[in-house]
Protein backbone atom coordinates (compact mmCIF):
# COMPACT_ATOMS: atom_id res chain seq x y z
CA UNK A 1 0.00 0.00 0.00
CA UNK A 2 1.78 3.42 -0.71
CA UNK A 3 2.22 5.81 1.46
CA UNK A 4 -0.12 9.27 2.13
CA UNK A 5 1.85 12.36 1.96
CA UNK A 6 0.47 15.33 4.46
CA UNK A 7 -1.64 16.99 2.03
CA UNK A 8 -3.57 13.98 0.59
CA UNK A 9 -4.62 13.03 4.48
CA UNK A 10 -5.38 16.95 5.31
CA UNK A 11 -7.58 17.15 1.97
CA UNK A 12 -9.21 13.77 2.98
CA UNK A 13 -9.81 14.87 6.13
CA UNK A 14 -11.38 17.95 5.20
CA UNK A 15 -13.50 16.44 2.55
CA UNK A 16 -14.66 13.93 5.50
CA UNK A 17 -15.36 16.49 8.61
CA UNK A 18 -16.73 19.39 6.83
CA UNK A 19 -20.10 17.81 5.97
CA UNK A 20 -20.50 15.93 9.00
CA UNK A 21 -20.26 19.27 10.83
CA UNK A 22 -23.73 20.41 9.85
CA UNK A 23 -24.78 17.10 11.74
CA UNK A 24 -22.90 17.67 14.58
CA UNK A 25 -24.13 21.68 14.85
CA UNK A 26 -28.05 20.68 13.78
CA UNK A 27 -27.71 17.56 16.78
CA UNK A 28 -26.30 20.17 19.20
CA UNK A 29 -29.35 22.82 17.85
CA UNK A 30 -31.95 19.77 18.98
CA UNK A 31 -30.37 19.33 22.01
CA UNK A 32 -30.80 22.46 23.06
CA UNK A 33 -34.35 23.02 21.46
CA UNK A 34 -35.09 20.15 23.31
CA UNK A 35 -33.95 21.57 26.58
CA UNK A 36 -35.99 24.99 25.79
CA UNK A 37 -39.31 23.07 25.09
CA UNK A 38 -38.92 20.93 27.88
CA UNK A 39 -38.88 23.72 30.44
CA UNK A 40 -41.53 25.70 28.84
CA UNK A 41 -43.35 28.49 29.71
CA UNK A 42 -40.63 28.79 32.11
CA UNK A 43 -37.63 28.57 29.54
CA UNK A 44 -39.17 32.03 27.66
CA UNK A 45 -37.83 33.80 30.72
CA UNK A 46 -34.61 33.11 29.45
CA UNK A 47 -34.87 34.76 26.12
CA UNK A 48 -32.28 37.90 25.84
CA UNK A 49 -29.86 39.25 24.51
CA UNK A 50 -27.61 37.75 27.11
CA UNK A 51 -28.70 34.10 26.92
CA UNK A 52 -28.01 34.85 23.00
CA UNK A 53 -24.61 35.97 23.19
CA UNK A 54 -24.14 32.35 25.43
CA UNK A 55 -25.40 30.55 23.14
CA UNK A 56 -23.38 32.43 20.45
CA UNK A 57 -20.16 31.79 22.67
CA UNK A 58 -20.85 28.08 23.31
CA UNK A 59 -21.51 27.53 19.29
CA UNK A 60 -18.42 29.23 18.81
CA UNK A 61 -16.57 27.08 21.47
CA UNK A 62 -18.40 23.69 19.92
CA UNK A 63 -17.02 24.47 16.64
CA UNK A 64 -13.61 24.71 18.07
CA UNK A 65 -13.93 21.61 20.00
CA UNK A 66 -15.16 19.65 16.32
CA UNK A 67 -11.91 20.77 14.94
CA UNK A 68 -10.49 18.32 17.40
CA UNK A 69 -11.76 15.49 14.93
CA UNK A 70 -8.56 16.85 12.66
CA UNK A 71 -5.87 15.85 15.20
CA UNK A 72 -7.04 12.62 15.85
CA UNK A 73 -7.90 12.01 12.09
CA UNK A 74 -4.65 13.36 10.46
CA UNK A 75 -2.25 11.04 12.72
CA UNK A 76 -4.36 8.03 12.08
CA UNK A 77 -4.23 8.42 8.32
CA UNK A 78 -0.51 9.43 8.62
CA UNK A 79 0.04 5.85 10.65
CA UNK A 80 0.19 2.02 9.37
CA UNK A 81 -3.61 2.00 11.09
CA UNK A 82 -5.00 4.15 7.99
CA UNK A 83 -7.16 1.35 6.01
CA UNK A 84 -8.86 0.46 9.46
CA UNK A 85 -9.15 4.16 10.29
CA UNK A 86 -11.13 5.13 7.42
CA UNK A 87 -13.50 2.10 8.05
CA UNK A 88 -14.07 3.81 11.67
CA UNK A 89 -13.35 7.18 11.79
CA UNK A 90 -17.48 7.56 11.92
CA UNK A 91 -17.25 6.19 15.32
CA UNK A 92 -15.30 9.39 15.99
CA UNK A 93 -18.02 11.58 14.77
CA UNK A 94 -20.52 9.41 16.50
CA UNK A 95 -19.20 9.45 19.83
CA UNK A 96 -18.06 13.55 19.40
CA UNK A 97 -21.53 14.19 18.69
CA UNK A 98 -22.99 11.84 22.21
CA UNK A 99 -19.98 14.42 24.24
CA UNK A 100 -20.73 17.32 23.04
CA UNK A 101 -24.20 16.64 23.27
CA UNK A 102 -24.16 15.98 26.57
CA UNK A 103 -22.54 19.57 27.16
CA UNK A 104 -25.37 21.36 25.46
CA UNK A 105 -27.47 19.66 27.70
CA UNK A 106 -25.80 20.47 30.89
CA UNK A 107 -25.13 24.64 29.69
CA UNK A 108 -28.54 24.92 28.17
CA UNK A 109 -30.19 24.09 31.44
CA UNK A 110 -28.09 26.44 32.88
CA UNK A 111 -29.29 29.11 30.55
CA UNK A 112 -32.87 28.38 30.41
CA UNK A 113 -34.72 29.27 33.64
CA UNK A 114 -36.79 26.11 34.59
CA UNK A 115 -39.12 24.84 37.55
CA UNK A 116 -37.67 23.24 40.13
Amino acid sequence: MAEVTFREALSDAVRYWEWRRIVYNLALVTVVAAVFITYLPTSRNGLNIVSFQWLFVLAVLANIAYCAAYIVDLVAQLSAVRPTWLRFRWLLLVIGIAFAGVIANYFSQGIFPHAT
